[in-house]
């Protein structure tokens, strides 16, 4: 006897997203269909303004699509998406709170008591190597140990779906390459849901099982979907020397070259 199919984690079925009024609102995607597997890593690909954000906000339910729907493992998402943790560009942490309390207040809407969620708060500020930074405010960390404090809080909360949305792209190299690992390293011991958000293609072979490119907006649309093939685990900086790497590299982007220009004259048509 077959297994049942297993649900998606996430399934965009037939989304569009439109700001303001219909008839004069602006759609920043249309006809988009997604379906991501439990335990599969997607990057999310395209050029500025073309809706990346805007899937990662309607998995969330942070939006309501106006027209299609999101289902989250099998179940329509109506509000928000309590399944899903949800890992910004700039981080979200209290300046007023130490490293420690702003991982542990994750646990609160969850009813863990204090001391518990002090002692989970520890050990997840210990695997992501900020042991010795408990008690350490947001303004005495740097721009790398704060996204590892942020990246703490959500994990803490232990969710089935992980949407980052371009989590290390105020970070300099070095520190993306060490933010990289780290999460790769962290998703490889509990398996998650990934969507990723990046501008960064070389960041998206380098993370994702799959790399999803997506049209200039407006009413973008996505307009391939590529598999990585890369053996895992990987080294950010080491699967860069890949020749698989570079292959698939030059594969997306001849699909993602004319959004990016097509993008960069809309803004150039724009400008005063």
């Amino acid at each position: 006897m077959l297994a049942p199919p297993i649900a998606p984690a996430v399934l965009l079925r037939n989304i569009a997203i439109t700001f303001g009024a219909k008839e004069a609102g602006y759609t920043a995607v249309k006809s988009i269909d997604l379906a991501a597997k439990p335990g599969e890593f997607i990057a999310i690909v395209g050029p500025t303004g073309c809706g990346k954000s805007t899937l990662l906000n309607a998995s969330a339910g942070l939006l309501k699509p106006s027209e299609g729907h999101v289902e989250i493992f099998g179940t329509p998402l109506s509000g928000l998406n309590g399944r899903a943790g949800y890992l910004f560009q700039q981080d979200a942490l209290m300046p007023w709170k130490t490293a420690l309390q702003n991982v542990s207040v994750a646990l609160e809407p969850k009813g863990v008591g204090p001391a518990e969620a002090r002692d989970r708060a520890r050990d997840w500020l210990r695997r992501v190597g900020l042991s010795a930074f408990v008690d350490r405010y947001p303004h005495m960390l740097s721009g790398g140990q704060r996204k590892r404090v942020a990246l703490a809080q959500m994990l803490i909360r232990d969710p089935e779906i992980l949407l980052m949305d371009e989590p290390f792209g105020p970070l300099d190299a070095q520190t993306r390459q060490i933010m990289g690992n780290l999460l790769l390293d962290l998703w490889a011991a509990n398996r998650k849901a990934v969507l990723f958000v990046t501008h960064d293609l070389e960041e998206a072979i380098a993370l994702a099982d799959r790399v999803v490119v997506m049209s200039a907006g407006p009413a973008a649309r996505i307009i391939g979907e590529f598999p990585v093939t890369l053996p895992r685990p990987r080294d950010i900086a080491e699967v860069r020397l890949d020749p698989s790497f570079h292959q698939i590299y030059k594969e997306i982007w001849a699909s993602l070259r004319a959004e990016v220009q097509k993008a960069y004259a809309q803004e150039e048509g724009a400008a005063p």
